[in-house]
């Protein structure tokens, strides 16, 4: 295996490059950049510093890695975006280093990135993630594994989505969306489990009707919705794991989390 380099690409000598890399024409890569095994630049990339890639990538035309973040608070520190192997990047996407010395934007392995898309300083994207054309991401977004996004969706900053989420098109996220779940409508709305995506995922039925019971519970319209997460964290080990990680990613919120239904 060789390293493949249009002439009109400019590569720093610095940079490491592994076998089987394809770097097309008018691509740019700075010096302090990995690029994983079989991984693909088309062409006019731009790859820029503190930037690892990983094996059997294909990144699209007219795509940055590496910017600068666009944050106030960004003071020139060394900071960091590390993409998974087995990830299709699609033209004109861009992703963001992170803010804060030592942090990273990272992305999963086996992601579909569409065209348009953004990924803003210290997003964490989880593993087989698929993000439609022209969605953004702001800062601090944090995204679970097997989760689907409809195009030109817009998630508010510090934002955490769920494992095995849908997201509807067009929609603003500007509080949690727990594991599981559709979202969709304005104001955004919890409209049911992922099923599809929890049978692809290989979840049992037995599974999805336990965590779909769950999910009625903790809403229903006869008891408060705090009394149910109080009583839901209280009797936390009684539950299979699935519902256990559900509870879980409630403690956790800070934004708090989109309700059920309208």
């Amino acid at each position: 295996m060789s390293v493949t380099v249009h002439p009109s690409a400019v590569v720093s000598p610095k940079a490491e490059i592994s076998d089987g890399v394809k770097i097309g024409p008018f691509c740019c890569v700075a010096d302090d950049v990995r690029i994983g095994e079989g991984t693909e630049l088309v062409a006019f990339v731009s790859v820029h510093d503190h930037v690892t890639i990983g094996k059997d990538c294909k990144i699209c035309e007219h795509t940055a890695i590496g910017g600068d973040p666009q944050d106030h608070g960004f003071k020139g520190e060394t900071s960091y975006v590390k993409i998974g192997g087995n990830t299709l990047i699609r033209e004109n996407v861009t992703i963001n280093r992170a803010t804060g010395e030592g942090n990273a934007t990272t992305v999963g392995n086996g992601c579909f990135i569409m065209e348009g898309v953004h990924f803003a300083h210290n997003v964490q994207v989880g593993d087989s993630v698929t993000v439609a054309n022209k969605v953004g991401l702001s800062g601090f977004v944090q995204v679970g594994s097997h989760t689907v996004f409809g195009g030109m969706a817009g998630v508010h900053q510090f934002v955490r989505i769920g494992e095995y989420c849908m997201i509807g098109g067009l929609y603003r996220l500007s509080k949690d969306v727990p594991h599981y779940t559709l979202a969709s409508g304005e104001p955004l709305r919890l409209t049911g489990l992922n099923k599809v995506g929890l049978q692809r995922g290989g979840f049992t039925p037995e599974t999805v009707k336990e965590v779909y019971r769950f999910y009625r519970w903790l809403y229903r319209k006869d008891a408060r919705f705090s009394d149910n997460l109080s009583e839901a964290i209280s009797r936390k080990d009684e539950y299979i794991p699935e519902i256990r990680k559900v509870i879980e990613f409630y403690e956790g919120t800070k934004r708090g989390v989109t309700f059920w239904g309208k």
